[in-house]
């Protein structure tokens, strides 16, 4: 059956106190609808959906106490995915938030191709008030083959939150890459990022685009490939994946931005058959790092490193020993 919709949104009304006389609507505004954040409201104050006595204000006007505010607003919630039973790895929980390890394999949204199955889906089922919530919750995504932490808010107040928190780069959000390429150093991967200009699937780098920041340093080296530890300073589309194709280092087995594949130079069968083999980017989001959304307290979350990756880790450390090995005979 179709998730619950959210209770009618067009009935939020408040009255400015007394107190206020004189202070900017948008500030007053923020504190009678704290579940709100405060880029929101004044985006609604601009779209003319706050009337305050009946007319609409603009943000920076003077309130006199006791005038009426009306929220003429209706929220976007997740009415159409429907709950399906499918099993979430939860690596903490409250009232507040759930993080979860989310596998590789699958996709966050329900969309073109992906009617359900998603994430969304098998949240709706473990709790159904998330259909009330924007994207029932999600904050934030990974792309489909992308292993790994992720945080869901469980109510409106927390969802505002987080984003706030996302927005002023408050979150740690920290991945494992294997990479092409043996990498010497670390660096910062500092370029705006947008739509491809051809094609629409893919982002790249472009002068035009919005801000793209990510740090790496390396991790482990091996003879043709590197696990990098990044660090997402900024959260655009396919951002570790577009920048370190972008500087000529894809990320192994990526399908979309990882290019042809590459072998040590006398690369065992087990090796060849490993890299050949792997067919997902080999990405994973292992630590999150947020406030508490209600006490802001810090909530750390790490995910182990799944079994195709330690795997692949195995057979590339392996070939290093006996790459220096056959060089001893």
């Amino acid at each position: 059956m179709p998730a619950t919709p959210a209770p009618p949104d067009d009935a939020r009304t408040a009255t400015v106190p007394d107190a206020s006389a004189g202070r900017r609507f948008d500030a007053v505004l923020a504190e009678l609808f704290p579940q709100f954040s405060r880029s929101k409201l004044t985006t609604w104050i601009k779209a003319g959906e706050v009337l305050l006595d009946g007319a609409v204000p603009r943000p920076r006007d003077p309130v006199m106490g006791g005038e009426r505010v009306e929220l003429n607003v209706m929220l976007d919630t997740q009415t159409e995915a429907e709950p399906q039973d499918i099993p979430l790895s939860v690596l903490y929980e409250d009232d507040q938030v759930i993080v979860i390890d989310k596998p590789a394999g699958l996709v966050v949204h329900p969309g073109a191709g992906n009617p359900d199955g998603t994430l969304v889906n098998a949240l709706l089922f473990r709790d159904a008030s998330l259909a009330t919530l924007p994207r029932a919750g999600i904050v934030h995504r990974l792309d489909k083959d992308t292993s790994g932490v992720m945080v869901v808010a469980r109510t409106l107040e927390a969802h505002n939150a987080l984003v706030e928190q996302l927005s002023a780069r408050d979150v740690h959000r920290q991945y494992l890459a294997v990479v092409v390429g043996a990498l010497v150093s670390g660096g910062t991967a500092d370029a705006p990022i947008d739509r491809h200009p051809r094609d629409r699937l893919r982002m790249a780098v472009r002068d035009e685009g919005r801000e793209a920041v990510t740090h790496y340093r390396l991790r482990e080296r091996f003879r043709a490939h590197t696990a990098l530890e990044c660090r997402l300073e900024t959260g655009r589309t396919h951002q570790i994946r577009v920048h370190m194709a972008h500087l000529r280092h894809p990320i192994l087995g990526d399908p979309m931005y990882g290019g042809a594949l590459k072998l040590p130079k006398g690369a065992s069968e087990a090796t060849a058959g490993m890299l050949r083999g792997f067919r997902r980017q080999a990405l994973h989001a292992e630590t999150l790092e947020f406030r508490h959304p209600a006490n802001g307290e810090a909530i750390r979350c790490s995910a182990p490193l799944p079994d195709d990756m330690q795997a692949l880790l195995k057979v590339l450390r392996a070939d290093v020993v006996e790459h220096a090995e056959s060089g001893r005979r």
